[in-house]
């Protein structure tokens, strides 16, 4: 694989990184990772993507990958807006997962010209009930390990959103949870456990998303856990211009599982976009 070449621009609070690959005259499109990941989550996604043409701006979020923790308070989505404003990009399709999909949305609210398209993967709107049996014995684990100091132990919980509540790690393709595992690391190891949470919401989302006019996509792992689900089905239930299209087979992370058939639903989306918009 091609060594990978992160650009930074100067934010209002330190040095923020994204990836620019593919052709510079070629249509923009934006990959936002999940919590705990860097924008390597779309290492196996991002090859197809550029060889159909697109221009692909993968930021790692703030506090994640290359990019700086916060100083101060801050919202993601404006992060995300001064990035697209110093390259010059407006009315760019988000592609986001999980977290990413949350930022896409808030963006979408709050920043609404910059915003041609918005697909999602594994969340939606408000938070997810985390009360079943399995997502509490997950918490649980992180809690015990948190407080021995075992990060490792930590980071095997993280690794469980892999399979999602139906599969064992053992059905997943062990590359995919070395690679989750070591993104987890490295934001792990950027943050000390007493350090604030500098992050701000957007208000009034929840409310707020019927005024998203953009086609809006929920690309969603069908074995993901349900909870997580149904804040997707939430947002299709809130947006005027909404559809969903499960991928049987995948969990929480669809384009690791399944960067393929992620990518032709991606892009056959894309093209009707582009025909409507004439």
């Amino acid at each position: 694989m091609n060594e990978i070449t992160f650009e930074t621009f100067q934010s209002a609070d330190g040095l923020l990184a994204y990836r620019d690959d593919g052709p510079r005259d070629g249509e923009a499109l934006v990959l936002l990772h999940s919590a705990y990941a860097d924008s390597t989550l779309f290492d196996n996604l991002i090859p197809g993507l550029t060889a159909r043409g697109y221009r692909i701006i993968a930021p790692d979020a703030r506090g994640h990958g290359r990019s700086a923790n916060a100083t101060k308070p801050f919202r993601q989505a404006d992060d995300l807006a001064d990035l697209l404003r110093h390259l010059g990009l407006r009315q760019v399709p988000l592609v986001g997962i999980s977290m990413g999909g949350m930022i896409g949305i808030d963006t979408a609210v709050e920043h609404p010209e910059l915003v041609s398209a918005l697909v999602v993967s594994g969340r939606g709107l408000g938070e997810p009930d985390l009360t079943g049996a399995w997502s509490t014995a997950i918490a649980e684990r992180q809690r015990t390990a948190l407080a021995g100091g075992d990060l490792s132990g930590y980071l095997d919980g993280v690794v469980q959103w892999i399979a999602g509540p139906e599969r064992s790690l053992d059905e997943v393709n062990p590359a995919i949870v070395a690679h989750v595992r070591d993104m987890a690391l490295r934001t792990l190891m950027k943050h000390t456990p007493d350090e604030p949470d500098h992050r701000v919401p957007v208000e009034d989302v929840a409310s707020r998303a019927k005024g998203i006019t953009v086609p809006v996509l929920a690309i969603d792992g069908a074995l993901d856990m349900p909870g997580l689900l149904d804040t997707v089905t939430a947002l299709m239930d809130a947006v005027p211009n909404g559809r969903s299209a499960p991928l049987d087979g995948a969990a929480h992370y669809t384009t690791m599982e399944q960067p393929e058939e992620f990518t032709r639903i991606l892009v056959d989306f894309l093209r009707e976009v582009h025909a409507q918009e004439g």
